[in-house]
């Protein structure tokens, strides 16, 4: 696949990639987030489309609003009512002939502009990087329909033809979508392991999902419609990972490679793309893999062996997700209490807690600075965590309801005078604080978070009135 001077380049970069020091990534981060305010500020881009008074309802979040410059303008009229806005960005690709929509998941409101937006644009290929709900919130409509169904959204009438399971990180579904009697088709690729502000467990699935994605675009020049929630954080790690393979197959690669040049040029297009420090660790550790593949197999098309891919994971200071889900010991059960705005320093707490902790090449663990996120405001502490009692008597019961993206610096236990664990309150967020989310300051419902499953736990607990006297619906299953 590479020969003479760009096969010195590729090896440069890969030993470049590998021998990162962790600091460095940490100061690239921190100058892009502060060279994103000076690009905003020299090229003049202006988000005053989004922020009109009939648009800004149509915003997930309010902190999120596209560029005018690069926004995606709706010209597809459906009814007298409609109106040219979306939370949308078009960016650009490596090649002529490629691009992307980033995008925010629709809201209900907005479901029918999403496919105004996709009919326009003649879009083959979706890629969804969320769930429709992540820790108990709605972070996108469902805007396709039951398997062997149709539904209907306006003028457009959606039908989903088949749905298969690849692997455990992956659903595919093969959509037709009507309007006016005319029929398209369209494949949506929905990865369902990237929590929200945090990244994959590991790099290969992601990759694997660009050559699927890749595989069903084909020729066609349309846009590759790429959204999460926000469309910025996920959404702009999926771009410049694309963006950098187009690079790769195309032996486009040079010496002056710049990761942070590419993700300035996505931030230039769509507001935060690459949000989170850990995200744009992520890049590094996924080219580093990506350049590796291409060199084992120089003869095959990049990412071609998938068996391969599944069976070299790449660790990354990533998300608890599976990590969690390898514990032995899950005997501790956890109550939401709020949503963090900046994580706080680790507390001692108990052994098992799950922190993002990337693996070095020694195989020792080391605890990464906490999440930077473009607007952090400061906050309180995400959970609280109570550790009950165990008698002898009784087996472990595993519960399942903590979170999937638990960050470090989670509520902490305190040790009292009897020896017993008592939880410590968790602060309430103000009503000034601002951050990527508009979150509730408090948490009184919590069915949508989990649900007892017979599994001898209910979630839905008040506040305990101490340590030797736990709510009644704190109840074990009793064997």
């Amino acid at each position: 696949m590479f020969a003479g001077r760009l096969l010195d380049v590729v090896m440069e970069l890969l030993s470049s990639l590998r021998s990162m020091d962790p600091g460095t990534v940490d100061q690239e981060y921190n100058a892009v987030r502060s060279q994103t305010s000076v690009l905003k500020r020299d090229l003049g881009l202006t988000t005053e489309a989004g922020a009109l008074k009939e648009n800004i309802k149509k915003n997930r979040y309010k902190d999120i609003l596209p560029y005018d410059q690069s926004r995606v303008v709706l010209s597809l009229l459906t009814t007298d009512s409609d109106d040219d806005y979306i939370n949308a960005s078009f960016i650009k690709g490596a090649l002529a002939d490629r691009r992307y929509i980033a995008s925010q998941g629709p809201l209900s409101s907005t479901v029918i502009d999403f496919w105004r937006m996709i009919w326009q644009h003649d879009v083959k290929v979706i890629v969804m990087a969320c769930r429709e709900v992540e820790m108990g919130k709605k972070k996108c409509e469902c805007y396709w329909s039951p398997v062997h169904q149709s539904a209907a959204f306006g003028p457009f009438t959606v039908y989903t033809q088949g749905e298969t399971h690849p692997n455990e990180d992956l659903v595919v579904r093969a959509l037709t979508v009507s309007y006016q009697q005319v029929t398209r088709s369209l494949v949506q690729y929905q990865f369902l392991s990237w929590p929200d502000h945090d990244v994959p467990y590991e790099a290969a699935g992601v990759l694997d999902l660009l050559e699927r994605a890749r595989n069903s675009q084909g020729t066609h020049t349309s846009p590759m419609l790429i959204h999460c929630s926000a469309g910025c954080g996920r959404t702009g790690v999926i771009c410049a990972l694309d963006y950098i393979r187009d690079l790769l197959v195309t032996k486009q690669l040079t010496g002056d490679f710049s990761i942070m040049k590419i993700v300035l040029e996505l931030r230039r297009q769509r507001p935060s793309a690459v949000q989170t420090k850990d995200q744009y660790q992520f890049i590094f550790t996924a080219v580093a893999f990506m350049l590796e593949q291409a060199l084992q197999a120089p003869s095959q098309p990049l990412y071609s062996n998938r068996a391969e891919l599944t069976k070299r994971p790449t660790r990354t200071p990533a998300s608890s997700t599976k990590r969690q889900s390898q514990l032995t010991d899950m005997s501790d059960t956890y109550a939401v209490v709020n949503k963090s705005k900046q994580p706080h320093p680790p507390q001692p707490g108990p052994a098992y807690a799950t922190v993002a902790t990337p693996r070095t090449n020694s195989g020792s663990r080391t605890v990464p600075a906490s999440h930077h996120y473009d607007n952090d405001s400061g906050g309180a502490p995400i959970y609280s965590t109570v550790k009950p009692r165990i008698k002898a008597s009784a087996p472990p019961i595993y519960d399942i309801a903590a979170p999937t993206n638990q960050r470090q610096g989670e509520g902490p236990l305190a040790l009292s005078n009897n020896g017993e664990y008592q939880l410590l309150p968790a602060k309430r967020l103000s009503q000034t604080d601002d951050d990527y989310e508009d979150f509730s300051s408090s948490v009184t419902d919590m069915t949508n978070l989990c649900s007892p499953g017979g599994i001898g736990f209910n979630c839905r607990i008040q506040k305990p009135r101490g340590p030797r006297d736990p709510p009644a619906e704190w109840s074990r299953l009793e064997r």
